[in-house]
């Protein structure tokens, strides 16, 4: 077992400048932050909030002073759930609007299609949602739940407390989806669930005739084990899933599901009746009852003007990870990316659930699991809730990633050093 543990130890609105004056001097007296958010597409009804969010929290801070004495500048633009698009949108937003930091991307294809314009032009990106993990970048820092933080636990919690022993795999066809389920394949091997007893199926974004798939689900069901699925369905797909699981009466006591990419804002468009019981697996839920987190609700709804607008787990990874920069800036007393790259590592601020999230060597946060059961008024009910992991940027179940670290500190200063031969480099950054 390699020793990760130890080694890891006011404007809102997209605003466009009119005249070359004011370039100047919006260079001279603001900080802009880049959005990289889908506003149409099928990843709309996921990342629109997360925009929302954003905007809330750089009008926050605009109210405390700014940032190094500056007011922040929010510069929004829309990908439209076109993943070559964020390509071209982040390298608009770093070389034309000169921002200082992007938050942005939802869909593991969206990240990977930016990493080599970050890479480039030694830009930083703070990425607030579930992955795969596999991957450790300098110019990257990674708020949202590696697999060790959501998926891994999420299946830990089916066999422990609802004795599964079969699992449908089902997920929408791309790498975060295909890659999560590798891993947890591997996973659920070496804790002796048989191959036959695992199902793996792919849809498209975007899918919407569900009841061949759901009928496959409860076949695969009525073998005579406590069968569950495991969910990596993401955007709207999500919808016509539920309805029909909902329409074939599959219910959470007899086929569980357990989804890692649907929250609060998911089940806003949903009549979640026939859903209660069905698990998610997240770092954070609108229900936990904490004051920090009935302040960012109450923050949130004023900002938004609607009291029934929801919060979500990737919203509370965008709060931790923009509280991260803003101190990382601080501390560095520039916003020279390098400097704030170097100031990043270590910084600690409060999460929603009453805890702290730390920004570890490998660019990954501390984050406790949280598994919620469904309520009928759209809401999750926490089941179980972990202590601070720290997020595993190479899994321990996969062949090429076992012996892997990252470490961005100096002298290692790598994303994917192999403890077992000495050196930095053989796979990913």
């Amino acid at each position: 077992m390699k020793l990760k543990a130890s080694l890891a130890g006011a404007l809102l609105g997209a605003m466009l400048s009119t005249t070359a004056f004011h370039s100047v001097a919006a260079a001279d007296d603001t900080i802009k932050i880049g959005i990289l958010h889908s506003l149409s597409g099928t990843m709309a009804i996921s990342e629109t909030t997360l925009k929302d969010a954003m905007l809330m929290l750089i009008d926050e801070q605009n109210k405390k002073g700014g940032v190094l004495g500056k007011k922040l500048e929010p510069v929004v633009v829309d990908p439209a759930s076109n993943w070559p698009l964020f390509a071209e949108k982040a390298r608009e937003l770093i070389s034309k609007d000169k921002v200082a930091a992007v938050f942005g991307c939802w869909t593991s294809v969206s990240r990977k299609s930016v990493l080599p314009v970050f890479k480039e032009l030694d830009s930083i990106l703070f990425y607030p949602v579930q992955f795969e993990g596999e991957e450790s970048e300098r110019n990257v820092f990674y708020t949202g739940a590696a697999p060790n933080q959501q998926a891994i636990p999420a299946v830990d919690y089916l066999m422990q407390n609802e004795g599964v022993q079969r699992f449908v795999l089902e997920g929408t066809d791309y790498v975060y989806p295909r890659t999560t389920n590798k891993i947890l394949e591997a996973y659920l091997l070496s804790k002796g669930v048989k191959k036959e007893d695992i199902m793996v199926n792919y849809t498209p974004f975007g899918f919407s005739d569900w009841q061949t798939e759901v009928a496959a689900i409860k076949k695969f069901g009525s073998a005579g084990k406590k069968t569950a699925v495991v969910s990596t369905v993401n955007g709207d797909a999500n919808v016509p899933f539920y309805k029909e699981l909902g329409n074939q009466g599959v219910k959470a006591q007899d086929i569980p599901v357990v989804a890692f990419s649907v929250g609060e804002e998911e089940l806003a468009g949903i009549d979640t009746k026939p859903l209660v019981g069905h698990l998610a697996a997240w770092n954070y839920f609108e229900s936990v009852d904490t004051p920090v987190n009935a302040e960012f609700i109450k923050t949130w709804h004023a900002f938004i003007k609607n009291d029934k607008r929801v919060t979500n787990d990737p919203m509370e990874a965008a709060y931790i990870g923009f509280n991260m920069w803003v101190k990382a800036v601080e501390k560095a007393g520039t916003t020279d990316q390098d400097k704030v790259i170097d100031a990043l590592v270590g910084v600690s601020v409060p999460n929603l659930t009453g805890g702290y999230a730390t920004m570890m060597p490998n660019h990954y946060i501390t984050k406790p699991v949280l598994i919620g059961e469904i309520q009928e008024n759209g809401q999750f009910e926490v089941v179980s809730q972990t202590p601070e992991v720290v997020g595993d940027e190479w899994s321990d179940f996969l062949p090429d990633s076992k012996d892997l670290i990252s470490d961005w500190r100096m002298p290692m200063n790598c994303g994917n050093f192999n403890v077992a031969t000495g050196k930095c480099g053989g796979k990913g950054s």
